[in-house]
Order: C-alpha cells, then structure tokens, then sequence
C-alpha cells in the first residue's frame, strides 16, 4: 500500500512563488504516474498536472501552463509542484497522488490510486 504526504503549502502573497513535495512511502512509484490536483470546497477535483511513467512527459492545466513545473526525483520516492506568479484563483487545498496502472491520460481524479492528505495553499491579493 503506497502512501502518499504532500506539504508545502502555506499563505503567500500574490505573485509569490511556493513549491510543494509529495514522499511516498510503501512502494516504489518511479515507474508510476506522479500528478498534482486541487480542490475547492463543494467542487470537484481538479486536475493541475502530471509527470507519466517511463518518458516522464509533462501535461498541465492551461489555468497553471507557463506558472507551474510538476517535477519527480526518482531516487527519493519524491514529486515536486513548482508553483510560480501565484494568483488569489490559485487559493485551495493540492493533493498530489500517482497511479500504477498505464496507457492512461493521468489527467483524470479517477485514473489515480493513491492520493495524499492534501496541503492548503492561500494567495492573497
């Protein structure tokens, strides 16, 4: 059973930047799918983006494209959320989570396994 931490969020100012870290623990996810979701309260998960397995090809949101960097370090169990130019809109809770299974977008809630706990990220105008 892999598990999932995510951390690093926090109250910033608009135009900050904050980088998020996922650990997993349990298993060995480098040959899995890596992606970062946010949610607000009563609305669905949303996708933000996603590292696949193998290639390591990148997707974002085009809400985030230009501004956010998902990035993995293989050897630490480790995924990244390089959040740059941070606007109000970006205010909610990210999860990070990753699948094993393959052949899929990763663009999806309902294509990932496990999922962290979530960390809240706050921008102030």
């Amino acid at each position: 059973q892999v598990l999932l931490i995510d951390s690093g969020g926090g109250l910033v100012q608009a135009g900050a930047s904050l980088r998020l870290s996922c650990v997993a623990s349990g298993g060995t996810v480098s040959s899995y799918a890596m992606g970062w979701f946010r949610q607000a309260p009563g609305k669905e998960r949303q996708f933000v983006a996603r590292v696949s397995p193998g290639s390591g090809t990148t997707l974002y949101a085009d809400s985030v494209k230009g501004r956010f960097t998902i990035s993995r370090d293989n050897a630490k169990n480790l995924a990244y959320l390089q959040m740059n130019s941070l606007k109000p809109e970006d205010t909610v809770v990210y999860y990070c989570a990753t699948s094993p299974r393959y052949g899929l977008t990763y663009a999806n809630a309902n294509e990932y396994d496990y999922w962290g706990q979530g960390t809240q990220v706050t921008v102030s105008s």
